[in-house]
């Protein structure tokens, strides 16, 4: 009768692939919710004096159109 055959190694060595492809989408998702949400964070307000409604724009413009009636609008500034 032949012995049985030590996975012990084979079985390590997947518990860390397994880990190892957990830990780079982690990494991913992680650096992919960042960028977005920084993109998000770096808006400006702009309150429209036409139509009172508050809008946020780009950063880097400091007039844009109000969505709502196209009137010309200056950003907030605190």
């Amino acid at each position: 009768m032949a012995p049985a055959p030590d996975f012990t190694l084979a079985i390590a060595i997947y518990g860390l692939a397994v880990f190892g492809v957990f830990a780079v989408l982690w990494i991913y998702s992680d650096r992919r919710d960042r960028a977005l949400y920084e993109a998000d964070r770096r808006k400006l307000s702009v309150h429209c004096i036409r139509c009172d409604r508050i809008y946020t724009v780009k950063i880097g413009i400091d007039t844009a159109p109000c969505p709502q009636c196209r009137h010309v609008n200056n950003r907030l500034k605190f």
